[in-house]
């Protein structure tokens, strides 16, 4: 599975982006897909996550209630709706695809995630 990130960008604290990430390969639909994000000098933290269905969500607390995961398993694309930004949310936002099952090392870690995007940058100005 490749996938490929798009839709970061520039946006006043308060704003709204949606950042999508569109996979290859005829098997999307059977990934739970995630989106991390990456801030200057910090490791690179869970965000969001949806189940192949898209019937199961989690968020990180930090986002929990301004950001919307979804998925397209017909357009083989991930959304990541965000409202309400702020600027601790600037950050390289990535996408990354896992054939795991639904636990937290599947969910929300690096090494669940068997492939990665290769991020859109988000700025979010004060």
């Amino acid at each position: 599975v490749q996938l490929q990130a798009s839709g970061g960008g520039l946006v006043q604290a308060g704003g709204s982006l949606r950042l999508s990430c569109a996979a290859s390969g005829r098997t999307f639909s059977s990934y739970a897909m995630g989106w991390f994000r990456q801030a200057p000098g910090k490791e690179r933290e869970f965000v969001a996550y949806i189940s192949w269905s898209g019937g199961s969500t989690y968020y990180a607390d930090s986002v929990k209630g301004r950001f919307t995961i979804s998925r397209d398993n017909a357009k083989n694309t991930v959304y990541l709706q965000m409202n309400s930004l702020k600027p601790e949310d600037t950050a390289v936002y990535y996408c990354a695809a896992t054939s795991g099952g639904r636990n937290y090392y599947t969910i929300a870690t690096l090494a669940g995630y068997d492939y990665w995007g290769q991020g859109t940058q988000v700025t979010v100005s004060s």
